[in-house]
C-alpha cells in the first residue's frame, strides 16, 4: 500500500485515481496521521454491497455517524436503519447507566 501525503495528493490528485484503477489501495495523511484510505474495488464486486458493507462495520466499529453510513452506503437513514437490522447491529446504544437514567427521568 502506497502512502501519500496531502501535499501529494493536492499535487497529484490524479495519482491516487491511477493506483486505484490497477488495484493499489493508498493512505493519505496529514501531519503523520492517516487520514484517508482509498481502497479500490475488485473486479466483479458490486460497488453497491460493498458500499453497504463498509459503511455498515464502520457504524458497527463506532468509527462514522449513521448519516454518514448512509451517505456512504448511498441510502436513505431508514434504508441504513434497516440494512444494519438485518445484520443485528444496534443503531441505539446506550452508555453504560443511561437507560436507569432515562428510566428514572421519565417516572419523574
Amino acid at each position: 500500500m502506497r502512502t501519500l501525503t496531502a501535499d501529494d495528493l493536492n499535487q497529484r490528485p490524479q495519482q491516487l485515481m491511477d493506483e486505484a484503477e490497477h488495484g493499489e489501495p493508498s493512505m493519505v495523511t496529514r501531519d503523520g496521521k492517516p487520514v484517508l484510505l482509498a481502497v479500490p474495488l475488485g473486479k466483479g464486486l458490486e460497488s453497491r454491497s460493498v458500499c453497504i458493507e463498509v459503511a455498515a462495520r464502520l457504524f458497527d466499529h463506532e468509527q462514522i455517524s449513521l448519516g454518514l453510513a448512509a451517505r456512504i452506503a448511498g441510502l436513505s437513514y431508514s434504508e441504513m436503519i434497516d440494512e444494519l437490522g438485518q445484520r443485528q447491529i444496534s443503531v441505539i446504544r446506550l452508555e453504560p447507566g443511561e437507560l436507569e437514567r432515562e428510566l428514572a427521568a421519565f417516572g419523574d
